[in-house]
């Protein structure tokens, strides 16, 4: 299979602490793909230097072959590449179709100037992508709510939907579980595997280790910073150096 994303020797070191050390490894095209590790591992560290949200001190990040090291976030959504977030960054104050639009609008590399003022094609796009989203994850009934009142299992799923109407082929999810009850959680799997079966690949971190289990393909796992682990689930899960790392954690 076709490597979509690589990384690179990637290394960011904030003062002393070496935060990701030295991560060399590949997603594959079409793949679900898992990052786990205690708590501190660098996780979300590691999401933000693949997501262009924080400058890596060394190493490199391709994708589709093509170097994005260094690029601003949005020329790196760009070239098809969505995230969500381990604390929600919704728009409180906007409605949830919205919230949705303003990733619609990043498919098209369209700013809001354009939008208004650039014809009914553009216009007509973003709210049938739009809708197409809020479908997609059940909320089209609510898609004149302000996202402030929808409850936070919902944010949760606007929040994937605004970056899934970005038209990714590369959807990072952090800790999308994070709150959700078990019911929820199951719920959120099948959602998960459902995206993959259309071809989506994902890069997931998640804290839920019965969720990781049952839907990652492959996991990494990170322990201070460093890459203790890149196999399947199978072998992942007993691997002592795995279990070393967890003993004694909260995850």
């Amino acid at each position: 299979m076709t490597a979509l994303l690589e990384i690179d020797h990637l290394t960011r070191v904030f003062g002393g602490l070496r935060a990701v050390d030295d991560v060399t490894t590949s997603v594959e095209k079409g793949a679900l793909f898992g990052l786990i590790g205690p708590n501190g591992a660098g996780k979300t560290t590691l999401f933000n230097l693949i997501s262009g949200f924080t400058p890596p001190s060394s190493g490199e990040v391709r994708f589709k072959g093509e170097r994005i090291t260094g690029l601003p976030t949005h020329k790196i959504a760009h070239r098809g590449m969505s995230r969500t977030f381990q604390n929600l960054r919704v728009f409180p104050n906007m409605t949830v179709f919205d919230n949705i639009s303003v990733g619609a609008l990043g498919m098209l590399g369209t700013g809001p100037f354009s939008a208004l003022f650039g014809g009914g094609e553009t216009a007509r796009e973003i709210s049938e992508r739009s809708w197409e989203m809020l479908e997609k994850v059940g909320l089209a009934d609510n898609a004149d709510d302000l996202a402030a009142n929808l409850s936070y299992g919902k944010r949760k799923y606007l929040e994937i939907a605004r970056a899934l109407a970005m038209a990714p082929e590369l959807l990072i999810l952090d800790e999308p579980a994070a709150g959700m009850n078990d019911a929820e959680t199951a719920e959120l799997a099948r959602f998960i595997r459902g995206l993959k079966d259309e071809g989506l690949t994902i890069m997931l971190v998640e804290h839920d280790m019965g969720l990781v289990m049952s839907v990652c393909e492959r996991l990494v796992v990170l322990a201070s910073g460093r890459k203790i682990a890149d196999d399947v689930p199978a072998v992942v899960r007993k691997d002592p150096a795995v279990l070393e790392a967890y003993l004694g954690g909260d995850d």
